[in-house]
């Protein structure tokens, strides 16, 4: 539809009418000699005289291309727009940070599929977390991988494509073959520094326990709660298993409660898809929707029109309103000379 920035610009329509019928003419005085004999005064200095004064006549047809001009300079005044039907967008209310166990053990083959299957443990999380990922239009999601380092494989962002790709390409020992869970949550605390949202969550998955953090995981969650970050842990793996291999139950339970977040066993693919949507299920997904109508300006239409037609009313004006002049009345001239003539 079209509206008008500025519609009160129409109450100045009737102005002309106004200044035509309030305002008198303008009328110039000059001064001026009248003689009944200008025949005889012109023969007498020696002067030709010329075609009398000029007298334009306003024709009813130069009103209309008037009226038109008025008309268009108050709707390019007004500001006509097109307004669009209204659009909607979604805008991500909370971030959430994946940190993922890379470690050499996350390439051990015993952890069972959805079809019974024994498969690697990281290739069961990448396949999980590809799932989560696109359930998550409306968030802003990152992604970190840790082992004996711990980097930021993708930053927050809502290009979940993008993000698919990254956690597909994500291998084991990528990041070295030991693990520091206490790094992977300081590195997320950095990251969720330039976050501004309300809601903000790491999601950090291991099968193993701390081995070489600068900072204890205890320590890094205590941060990690003064920073209003809550953090899901999951723990994959055996607890039975060797002191090198055992995944530390009791840590990750401690650093999900040290935050206000939930710790998760994941025995199985099932299992492991199960603990995501647990998860999405404590943690309900807050947007915020912006509404707007697209707008765009038309006022080059009535602004082109206004100039073409001025030019070539102009142009029209030159050709055809050709001054009609009144010629000197012969007849008085001859009664100006009988009256000078001697008698």
């Amino acid at each position: 539809m079209i509206d008008f920035a500025l519609p009160w610009v129409g109450l100045l329509f009737p102005l002309p009418l106004l200044v035509w019928f309030l305002v008198p003419p303008a009328r110039e005085s000059l001064a001026a000699v009248r003689v009944p004999f200008f025949w005889a005064l012109a023969e007498a200095t020696g002067t030709t005289p010329k075609t009398g004064s000029v007298v334009l006549r306003r024709r009813a047809l130069q009103l209309i291309p008037a009226f038109i001009v008025w008309s268009l300079l108050l709707l390019a005044l007004a500001q006509p727009r097109w307004v669009g039907p209204p659009i909607e967008e979604t805008d991500a209310a909370r971030d959430v940070m994946l940190a993922i166990d890379v470690s050499g053990s996350m390439d051990e083959r015993d952890f069972p599929s959805e079809s019974g299957d024994v498969i690697q443990r990281l290739e069961a999380v990448k396949g999980v977390l590809r799932r989560f990922v696109r359930e998550r239009p409306d968030d802003r999601v990152g992604l970190i991988v840790f082992g004996s380092q711990s980097f930021v494989q993708a930053p927050f962002t809502r290009d979940l494509d993008t993000l698919e790709a990254l956690i597909e390409s994500v291998d084991v020992g990528m990041a070295g073959p030991h693990t520091v869970i206490g790094d992977a949550i300081g590195l997320a605390i950095q990251t969720f520094e330039a976050s501004e949202l309300p809601q903000r969550f790491l999601i950090l998955l291991t099968d193993g326990a701390d081995t070489n953090s600068r900072m204890t995981p205890i320590n890094a969650a205590a941060i990690a709660a003064r920073n209003e970050i809550e953090i899901y842990t999951i723990g994959v793996g055996d607890p039975e298993a060797r002191r090198s291999e055992q995944v530390d139950f009791v840590t990750l339970q401690r650093v999900a409660e040290k935050t206000g977040g939930r710790f998760f066993e994941a025995k199985d693919e099932v299992g492991l898809a199960s603990v995501y949507e647990r998860i999405d299920q404590l943690v309900p997904r807050e947007t915020q929707v912006r509404s707007y109508r697209p707008r765009r300006s038309l006022v080059h239409w009535p602004a082109g029109a206004l100039s073409l037609l001025i030019v070539a009313s102009y142009a029209v004006l030159l050709v055809w309103n050709r001054p009609e002049r009144e010629s000197p009345d012969e007849t008085h001239a001859e009664r100006d000379l009988a009256e000078v003539a001697p008698q």
